[in-house]
């Protein structure tokens, strides 16, 4: 397809629906789940690999609440919800950095908030987090496919294990984890590496959704391919620079892709 008949058929599809004009633009550049644009070889996907925060969970006003919470009992200025997007996503110890005076990033500091942090997300981790619009009916089509299903995050262990128990109990993952002593935070890719192998299957036939920088630098390390949830914290722009291959609109175009 040449540049201008590509550029005419992007305009006639946004016209007509321009809720598939990703989808859409990113097919027409070889941006195919089942085909790597590089070396054209058919990629048979045996699992998914999904982020938590942001991809399947909206949990952003509860982080924020709490985190917020513990800047006020020590004094500092709390933030509005949307520099969040940017605050979260790389574990609770880059969070409280993120959301301290940058004058007060002293270690007592840190290591206080940090453990009040914890505390206060235990008191408010489930008064607004709710699956994304669509999550739901995704995970419910994904459980009729012969696919393994996981979710790695870089929450807490034991809070990833707790909202997806509480708000995603319904469907069958493989494996659920999160941030502890023995997992090191994404974007290292060894914990993504260690499901492949738990798994016993390549990193090359695992499809990674997430919607932030650290997922899809996570999912380049790790050889995975990536594919960046639009609905989340982040910019098509961030996920694009970081290694998506390509980029999702709503939950339900996941499974629009895995038909291609």
């Amino acid at each position: 397809m040449s540049f201008i008949s590509t550029i005419l058929h992007i305009i006639f599809r946004f016209l007509i629906s321009p809720a598939n004009l990703v989808i859409d633009y990113l097919s027409a550049h070889c941006y195919n789940p089942h085909f790597k644009c590089y070396g054209g070889s058919k990629i048979d996907f045996k699992a998914i690999l999904f982020d938590l925060d942001g991809t399947l969970l909206d949990t952003l006003a509860d982080i924020a609440s709490a985190m917020n919470a513990v800047l006020a009992r020590f004094g500092f200025p709390t933030h509005q919800l949307e520099p969040y997007k940017y605050f979260v996503g790389d574990g609770v110890e880059n969070l409280v950095k993120r959301t301290l005076p940058k004058d007060r990033l002293d270690e007592r500091t840190i290591a206080e908030c940090f453990a009040a942090a914890k505390e206060e997300y235990h008191n408010h981790w489930n008064q607004t987090t709710k699956p994304y619009p669509g999550a739901v009916e995704m995970l419910s089509a994904l459980d009729e496919l012969d696919l393994k299903k996981v979710i790695l995050s870089n929450k807490p262990d034991k809070f990833t294990k707790l909202t997806v128990t509480e708000f995603l109990g319904e469907f069958s993952f493989d494996i659920v984890r999160g941030v502890k002593d023995s997992v090191l935070p994404k974007p290292d890719p060894a914990a993504a590496l260690q499901i492949t192998k738990e798994l016993n299957i390549p990193p090359s036939q695992f499809l990674y959704l997430g919607d932030t920088d650290t997922d899809m630098q996570t999912a380049v390390a790790a050889g995975m391919f990536g594919v960046g949830a639009l609905w989340g914290f982040r910019t098509a722009d961030e996920l694009k620079q970081n290694g998506a291959k390509v980029l999702l609109q709503k939950p339900q175009d996941l499974l629009k892709l895995l038909e291609t």
